[in-house]
């Protein structure tokens, strides 16, 4: 995210600017921060992902969507564009420019962005009392990373790897293949070497 000289905005003015603005932003507390162009491998892994979980979801009352959908975050004076969203909440079907109540929120790193994915976006995306689930995939190796809120409201982490060969993702009982997740990206390494996943 770049952050932009501005003056406040209201939600309902950001909301404006935003239909008809040829960039995305996301929106902090009246502030307006510029989102960046995702490289290879981030688009074929939230591609590859979408395909999985949209034939998984069919017919069950849920809904998935892509990076151009905004999450809500009233509570905080929030929106942000996550790379998958799945809601499964009837009220969502109400607000075509924003969803209010995911029950799965998804993120695929990148370098400029794994600090805030991590920090304080997760904190904030938190606050929502329909998450369930927040997962990172990473975009140097094969590892998905599940934070899942227990019965007791904490967030516990279970992280899955090609040695899995598969990752769960509990919100909506899904069960895929590390390899489907990460089929044709190629991971670059120093010196630009590269290799594809085995």
């Amino acid at each position: 995210m770049i952050a932009l000289p501005q003056s406040y905005l209201t939600p309902e003015e950001y909301l404006q600017m935003e239909e008809h603005s040829p960039v995305k932003h996301e929106y902090i507390d009246g502030q307006i921060y510029a989102m960046v162009g995702a490289n290879d491998a981030h688009v074929t892994i939230a591609g590859n992902l979408l395909t999985l979980l949209r034939s998984h979801i069919r017919g069950t009352g849920c809904r998935i969507y892509i990076s151009d959908m905004k999450a809500r975050i009233e509570s905080l004076n929030r929106y942000y564009y996550p790379d998958i969203l799945v809601t499964c909440d009837p009220r969502d079907r109400e607000t075509p420019l924003e969803k209010r109540f995911p029950c799965l929120i998804v993120e695929v790193l990148s370098d400029s962005t794994e600090a805030f994915d991590r920090g304080d976006k997760f904190a904030d995306y938190q606050t929502l009392d329909s998450l369930q689930e927040y997962v990172l995939i990473n975009t140097k190796r094969q590892r998905v990373e599940c934070f899942r809120r227990n019965e007791a409201g904490l967030w516990v982490l279970q992280s899955y790897t090609d040695e899995h060969g598969t990752f769960q993702l509990q919100s909506i009982k899904f069960e895929g293949a590390i390899e489907d997740l990460y089929e044709d990206v190629t991971f670059s390494y120093p010196l630009g070497l590269t290799q594809q996943p085995s």
